[in-house]
């Protein structure tokens, strides 16, 4: 895929402003995979992750008279893909909010001395229990603070902590199976 140029990019967004069809195909083309990795990391699967990928280029599209062309555009559309993401999630009433426990402020560290394909690791992520998985991806991957992550799933701040820490535990536990099973996959051949 070129480079869009900041020039060219600008002119894109503003007839996107005016609905142009070819210009919210071509800004959809350039941002289409780089959104769609992002929608992987809220999704439990492909086909939710292309939903959530269609209905936030509906959104983009629609809410795009609102960018003020100040700061990154990527960042906007990709602030904007995480709340449908977020509100997908609310939608289908899924989002059950586990409650502040003892593991809060636990940290759980993973020794790789065995290599983990990011496919597998994505597959680990979206396999976590939604409330899991959606803190883990806010504070981890996309590094928003635990106090932010509350106010946009509407928990406290511990519960977002007790939640990430959880889906810690959970990623260590399916990591440490997966080193375990190549291991004696590997002294079987």
């Amino acid at each position: 895929m070129k480079i869009v140029s900041h020039i060219r990019l600008n002119e894109l967004i503003n007839n996107c402003c005016q609905n142009d069809p070819s210009a919210q195909a071509k800004i959809y083309q350039f941002f289409a995979a780089k959104l769609f990795a992002l929608c992987l990391k809220y999704s439990q699967n492909k086909e939710d992750a292309e939903d959530v990928l269609q209905d936030s280029f509906l959104m983009i599209f629609k809410k795009i008279k609102q960018y003020d062309h100040k700061g990154s555009f990527e960042g906007w559309i990709k602030r904007i893909t995480i709340n449908v993401a977020l509100q997908k999630h609310r939608q289908m009433s899924q989002l059950r909010v586990l409650r502040q426990g003892e593991l809060e402020n636990e940290i759980v560290y993973v020794e790789n001395d065995q290599e983990i394909g990011i496919d597998v690791l994505l597959g680990f992520i979206q396999q976590l229990p939604n409330q899991y998985r959606l803190v883990f991806n806010l504070y981890v991957l996309d590094r928003f603070s635990h106090k932010k992550i509350g106010e946009m799933l509407q928990i406290s701040e511990g519960t977002s902590k007790s939640n990430l820490s959880r889906a810690r535990l959970i990623l260590k536990e399916k990591i440490t199976e997966y080193q375990i099973k190549n291991q004696k996959a590997s002294h079987v051949r």
